[in-house]
C-alpha cells in the first residue's frame, strides 16, 4: 500500500477487479432458452469484458469461473459447464497469446479430467510472458480451500525445516496464497442480483470496494464495467485511517 492508494479514486483505473460472473441460468430461463445456451452466452460476455479490460489498462482481472460449491449443481449442467471450458480454453489460447494476454488459474485442479488439467497447463505455459493484461480463471476454487492449503503449505515447510520458528502473520499467509504474486483487487463486481461473496477470494477482500449489480451476466458488456468503475472512482479508500487524514494528504507509508 503506497501513499497514493491513500487518496481518493478518483480517476483511478483500479489495478485488479474480480468478478463473480452470475446469471447465465436465468438468462437462459428468461428466454425459455436451455441453459447450456445461458453458459454460452456468458462466454460471449466474459471475451468483451476482457477485450474492455485491455483497454482501460486494468492489470488482472479474476473471473470466478467454477466454485467448489459448484459441483452440486446436476450432473448434466456440471458435465455441460466442463465441456464448455474446454472448448474454449482450445479456442482462446491463442487468441490471448496473440494479444499479449497471460493465463492463470487459481483453485484445486485435481477433480477435472486430465486434458483439461493439460489444456490449463498449456494456456499458463504458452501465455507466461505475457504483460498486457493478467486473466486470472478461479475453477474449483474457494476462499476456505485458499486459505487451509496456504496453512498446509506452512506447516510442510515448517516441518522440512525451510521455515524456522516463522512468525504467523498476515504477510506469512499472504505469501501462500494461491493469488501470492498477483496485487490485492482494487474493485470486486458481482452480477445477478445477489449480494454476497460466496466463499470467493476472502481473504483478498479485505479492503476491496464492493459492487454489485442485477444485471445477468450474459447482458454485462463494457458500458456496465464502466458504470461499476465509475462507481468505483467516486469512493474514497481509507485502509483503517480518517477521512480527514485521507483529505490532507496526512499519512505517509
Amino acid at each position: 500500500m503506497t501513499n497514493d492508494t491513500l487518496t481518493s479514486s478518483e480517476s483511478q483505473i483500479p489495478k485488479h477487479i474480480a468478478i463473480i460472473m452470475d446469471g447465465n441460468g436465468r438468462w437462459a430461463e428468461q428466454r425459455f432458452l436451455p441453459r447450456a445456451l445461458g453458459h454460452q452466452a456468458g462466454v460471449k460476455a466474459v471475451r468483451k469484458i476482457v477485450e474492455h479490460c485491455a483497454k482501460q489498462q486494468v492489470q488482472v482481472l479474476t473471473l470466478f469461473a467454477f466454485s467448489s460449491e459448484n459441483w452440486r449443481r446436476p450432473k448434466e449442467e456440471v458435465s455441460l459447464l466442463m465441456g464448455l471450458f474446454l472448448a474454449t480454453l482450445q479456442n482462446e489460447i491463442n487468441i490471448l497469446d496473440k494479444n499479449n494476454i497471460r493465463l492463470r488459474f487459481i483453485g484445486d485442479r485435481s477433480a477435472f479430467s486430465q486434458p483439461l488439467q493439460d489444456k490449463m497447463t498449456e494456456g499458463e505455459r504458452q501465455t507466461q510472458s505475457n504483460t498486457a493484461l493478467t486473466i486470472v480463471i478461479a475453477v474449483n476454487y474457494g476462499g476456505h480451500w485458499d486459505i487451509a492449503q496456504a496453512m498446509q503449505t506452512i506447516l510442510t515447510k515448517i516441518q522440512s525445516g525451510e521455515l524456522v520458528n516463522p512468525i504467523i502473520d498476515d504477510r506469512l499467509i499472504a505469501a501462500h496464497l494461491s493469488t501470492h504474486d498477483l496485487p490485492e483487487p482494487d474493485l470486486f463486481i458481482r452480477t445477478g442480483g445477489e449480494q454476497r461473496i460466496s466463499n470467493f477470494l476472502l481473504w483478498q477482500l479485505a479492503y476491496t470496494e464492493l459492487y454489485f449489480t442485477p444485471t445477468l451476466w450474459p447482458d454485462f458488456d463494457a458500458k456496465a464495467l464502466d458504470d461499476a468503475i465509475t462507481s468505483f472512482k467516486g469512493r474514497q479508500r481509507r485502509f483503517g485511517h480518517t477521512g480527514e487524514q485521507i483529505k490532507n494528504n496526512s499519512v505517509k507509508l
